[in-house]
C-alpha cells in the first residue's frame, strides 16, 4: 500500500451505501438550531481529519531509524511500528463505517479522532518500543473509526451537486496532499526536533479539530438499525497479526521452530473462525457472497498482492537513504518528494489512460512498471548515489503504483450493483491495507536473512533481496490479473462505464447478485 495513492484514492474507497439517504441529515439539524450550517467548517474539519489519518501512514518512516536508537527496536520492532497502524486500521475500517451509520458520524468523528489524539500523545512520550507499538495499534484504531467518517460528514453536509463535487475534490486532494507531504514532515520534525514530533504534533492539530468539530458539525445518522461485527472484525485483525508475527519469527528461529509454527497456525485457525463467522451471520463485516462475483473476488486479490510488494518500498527506501547512504532525516524526507509527486501523477493520469485501455490493461501496465522499476531497485548498493539507486527506480516503482490502483478498484466495483458499490469500495481498500502489512513482514524477514553483517554493504544486499521478491510479486500478480480479470467486451467504454473496463452483461450481473443475498 502507498501512502499517496491511499490518500488519492480514499474518495472510491470509503463512500458508504448509506450515504445518499442522509444527504438531509446536517442541513435538517441546521434548521432546527436556527442558523445555517457552518459549511467552511465543516470542510475544514473533514479535510483534517483526512490528512492526519493518511499523514501517519507515511510520516514514521523517515523517523524510523531515530526510533530504533532512542528505544533500542530490534529489527522486528522496527517493522511492527508500522504494522500495528496498518493492520488495525484495515481490520476495523469496515466497522468504523457502519457505525457511523448506526451511531452517528459526528459521533464516530470525534470519537475516534479523540482515540487518534491520545494515541498520539502516547506513542510521542513512550520510553519503551512496545510502549511505541501499542500505541500505534490503538491509532489504527482511532484512525479506522475517523476515516469513513470525514467523508460521509462532508456528502451528509452538502446535497448533491457541484458544491459537493467540490467538497469532495478539496477532500481527495487533502488526502494525497498527506500521503505526499508524510516523507517531507517526518523529515523536518524528525531533524528539527525529534522522532517523537511525528506522533506529537497530531495532538494539538487533533485538539483544534475536535472543538471546531464539536461546536459546528451537526449529527447525522441511519434510521436502520443494525449490529456491529465486533467479533469479526477483532477475528480478521488477529488473526492476521497472529500470521504476520509467525512470518517475522522465521527468520531468527526457523520454519520448523514452536515460537514459529504456533503463532502461524493460531492465526490461520482464527482466520478460519472469521470466515466461518461471516457465513453464518445475519449482517457480516465482510459479506462472503460478493466474492462469487469475478469481478470482486480476482480484483482483492490482485490488490492484496500489490499491496503486499508496494508497501515495502518507502519502508526500505528509508532504511537504505539513511542507514547505507548516510542521510540526514530531512535529507530523506526531501528525497522522497520526486516519488510521491509520480504516484500522484499516476493516480491522476490512471482515469484518462483507462479511457482508451481499458482497466485491466491498465492494471497490468502499471503492476509492470511498478516491477520494473523493483528490479531496478535491486542494484542499490553502499556506493550508490541519489539518482542511480533512489531516484530513477523510485520514480518508476512510484508511477506504477499509481497507475494500477484506480484499475483495481474500477474492475472490483464494475459487476457490483450500485447499492453495494461503497462496501466494494472498502474491501478493496481493505484488501491493499492488509496485503501491505503481510507483505511488509515478509518482505522485512527476507531482508534479515540476506543481510551480511553489519556494514552499509551488508545492509544494502538485504534491501536489494527485498526488492527483488517484490518484483517476482508483482509479476506474479500481473500473470494473475491476466487470467483472472475480466476481459473488455468489445472495443471502448463499455454499457454503464466510463473508463473501458468490462462489466457483466446486465441479466448476469442481476443473477449474480441474487446469488450473494
Amino acid at each position: 500500500m502507498c501512502p499517496v495513492a491511499c490518500g488519492g484514492t480514499m474518495a472510491r474507497m470509503v463512500q458508504p451505501p448509506s450515504v445518499a439517504r442522509s444527504a438531509a441529515g446536517m442541513s435538517r439539524a441546521s434548521r432546527r438550531a436556527g442558523r445555517p450550517p457552518h459549511l467552511w467548517a465543516v470542510v475544514l474539519a473533514a479535510c483534517a481529519g483526512q490528512f492526519l489519518v493518511v499523514l501517519d501512514v507515511s510520516v514514521v518512516n523517515v523517523a524510523l531509524p531515530s526510533m530504533r536508537t532512542d528505544l533500542g527496536l530490534s529489527a522486528v520492532g522496527l517493522q511492527w511500528v508500522l504494522n500495528a497502524y496498518t493492520l488495525t486500521f484495515a481490520g476495523f475500517m469496515l466497522l468504523g463505517g457502519r457505525a457511523g451509520d448506526l451511531f452517528g458520524r459526528k459521533l464516530m468523528f470525534l470519537t475516534g479522532l479523540g482515540v487518534f489524539a491520545a494515541a498520539s500523545l502516547a506513542g510521542g512520550l513512550a520510553q519503551e518500543g512496545w510502549q511505541l507499538v501499542a500505541a500505534r495499534a490503538a491509532q489504527g484504531v482511532g484512525a479506522a473509526v475517523l476515516a469513513p467518517s470525514t467523508l460521509t460528514i462532508l456528502t451528509t453536509a452538502f446535497p448533491e451537486g457541484p458544491a459537493r463535487t467540490r467538497a469532495i475534490g478539496t477532500w481527495t486532494a487533502v488526502g494525497a496532499g498527506g500521503g505526499a507531504a508524510g516523507g517531507l514532515v517526518g523529515g523536518v520534525l524528525t531533524g528539527a526536533l525529534s522522532w517523537r514530533w511525528v506522533l506529537l504534533i497530531n495532538v494539538p492539530v487533533g485538539a483544534l479539530v475536535l472543538v471546531a468539530a464539536a461546536l459546528w458539525l451537526a449529527e447525522s445518522r441511519d434510521g436502520v438499525r443494525r449490529r456491529l461485527d465486533v467479533p469479526g472484525a477483532v477475528l480478521v485483525t488477529g488473526g492476521l497479526s497472529a500470521v504476520a508475527y509467525g512470518i517475522v519469527q522465521t527468520e531468527s528461529a526457523g520454519w520448523t521452530a514452536a515460537s514459529a509454527l504456533v503463532p502461524l497456525a493460531g492465526g490461520l485457525l482464527v482466520l478460519a473462525g472469521f470466515v466461518a463467522l461471516e457465513a453464518r451471520t445475519r449482517e457480516p463485516l465482510v459479506p462472503l457472497g460478493l466474492f462469487r462475483l469475478r469481478s470482486v473476488s480476482a480484483a482483492n486479490v490482485a490488490m492484496f498482492v500489490n499491496g503486499a510488494a508496494m508497501f515495502c518500498m518507502w519502508y526500505f527506501m528509508s532504511l537504505y537513504m539513511q542507514n547505507v547512504l548516510g542521510f540526514t532525516p530531512v535529507q530523506a524526507g526531501l528525497g522522497f518528494i520526486p516519488q510521491s509527486l509520480s504516484i500522484v501523477l499516476g493516480s491522476k493520469l490512471a482515469p484518462r489512460v483507462m479511457q482508451w485501455t481499458g482497466a485491466r490493461t491498465l492494471a497490468v501496465t502499471g503492476t509492470l512498471v511498478a516491477a520494473g522499476g523493483y528490479f531496478w531497485q535491486t542494484g542499490m548498493h553502499a556506493g550508490g548515489g541519489y539518482l542511480d539507486t533512489v531516484l530513477g527506480p523510485g520514480v518508476l516503482m512510484a508511477l506504477g503504483a499509481g497507475l494500477s490502483a484506480t484499475p483495481l478498484a474500477s474492475v472490483a466495483t464494475s459487476g457490483a450493483e450500485p447499492g453495494r458499490a461503497g462496501l466494494v469500495s472498502g474491501l478493496i481498500n481493505t484488501s491493499r491495507t492488509m496485503g501491505g502489512a503481510l507483505g511488509l513482514a515478509i518482505l522485512s524477514t527476507v531482508a534479515a536473512g540476506g543481510i551480511e553483517g553489519s556494514g552499509a554493504a551488508g545492509q544494502a544486499a538485504g534491501y536489494a533481496l527485498a526488492f527483488r521478491t517484490g518484483a517476482w510479486m508483482l509479476l506474479g500478480s500481473a500473470v494473475l490479473m491476466l487470467l483472472t480479470l475480466p476481459r473488455p467486451e468489445g472495443r471502448g467504454p463499455q454499457e454503464g462505464s466510463d473508463d473501458g473496463s468490462a462489466r457483466p452483461a446486465r441479466a448476469d450481473r442481476t443473477a449474480a447478485e441474487r446469488r450473494t443475498g
